[in-house]
């Protein structure tokens, strides 16, 4: 899933600069189309994460960490679930058409300008929180893994064992 949010995260940024409505509907199209990818991953893991449970951490992580740990986490399902959600609004109302796997128009509501203002600056805001947190999460991961030289960073790549103290 992670993976698929950068390769996302990398289409969208091309909204910003000079090009052709052309591409600019092409790229709009393979963002929404990758989008709706994450949303299935997220819930996919969403229903993972409640079936098994988050990573054990290890019992020796300070408790500031733990806390971190807990609002990282749920700082990263929430604006994912924030993305998805602006995400699908702001394709409804937008003005052009936005098709996904070539066949479906997720613009299938009257475009209002000012609302697809406001939900556009949301999701901008949500994209930029949760490239800060994605960042901030693999530098814990890599100073787990290479400094402190704990299990973390291997717990979580296994995600299906025991239930643990995130959650």
């Amino acid at each position: 899933m992670a993976i698929m949010i950068m390769l996302d995260l990398n289409v969208a940024q091309k909204f910003g600069g000079d090009m052709e409505l052309w591409d600019r509907l092409e790229s709009r199209a393979d963002h929404a189309t990758a989008g709706l990818i994450v949303t299935f991953l997220f819930i996919l893991r969403m229903i993972l994460r409640y079936r098994y449970g988050a990573p054990k951490l290890p019992s020796t992580m300070p408790k500031w960490q733990i806390i971190s740990a807990k609002a990282g986490h749920y700082g990263l399902y929430i604006l994912m679930a924030g993305l998805i959600v602006t995400g699908i609004f702001s394709a409804s109302v937008a003005s052009d058409p936005i098709m996904i796997f070539g066949s479906y128009d997720l613009a299938f509501f009257t475009h209002n300008e000012n609302l697809f203002s406001i939900v556009r600056n949301v999701h901008e805001f949500c994209t930029n929180a949760i490239i800060a947190l994605i960042i901030i999460h693999i530098l814990a991961a890599l100073y787990h893994h290479f400094i402190v030289k704990d299990e973390t960073t291997s717990n979580m790549a296994k995600f299906w064992t025991s239930k643990t103290q995130i959650d």
